[in-house]
């Protein structure tokens, strides 16, 4: 069992910035994919950005040119850096994990961004 715990969230004004963090407990972390998704109440949680073992990213349309994602093996974190924040990026940000082949599949409890003047 994987487990996984999100941070960083909060309250920032429209134009700035924040930056998540993802840990994950699992011992080959360098053989996970991540991806980070939103959710907010009443819609389906939407990708925000994800990354691969090999470090290949993607990125929802909303955030193309203003989050960025990455990743630290050695500490087992992945990171949303998250700039130019907008009204519509607020929402309950999960990040989830999975290893190809491992059927395994994690998920943190989540992290609220509050993007308000």
């Amino acid at each position: 069992q994987v487990q996984v715990v999100e941070s960083g969230g909060g309250l920032v004004q429209p134009g700035g910035s924040l930056r998540l963090a993802c840990v994950a407990s699992a011992s080959d972390f360098n053989l996970y994919n991540v991806r980070w998704l939103r959710q907010v109440p009443g819609k389906e949680r939407e990708l925000v950005a994800s990354i691969t073992s090999a470090r290949i990213t993607a990125y929802g349309d909303s955030s193309k040119g203003r989050f960025t994602i990455s990743r630290d093996n050695e500490k087992k974190t992945v990171y949303l850096q998250m700039n130019n924040l907008r009204l519509e990026d607020a929402g309950v940000y999960y990040c989830n994990t999975w290893k190809y082949g491992s059927g395994g599949d994690y998920w943190g409890q989540g992290t609220q961004v509050t993007v308000s003047q």
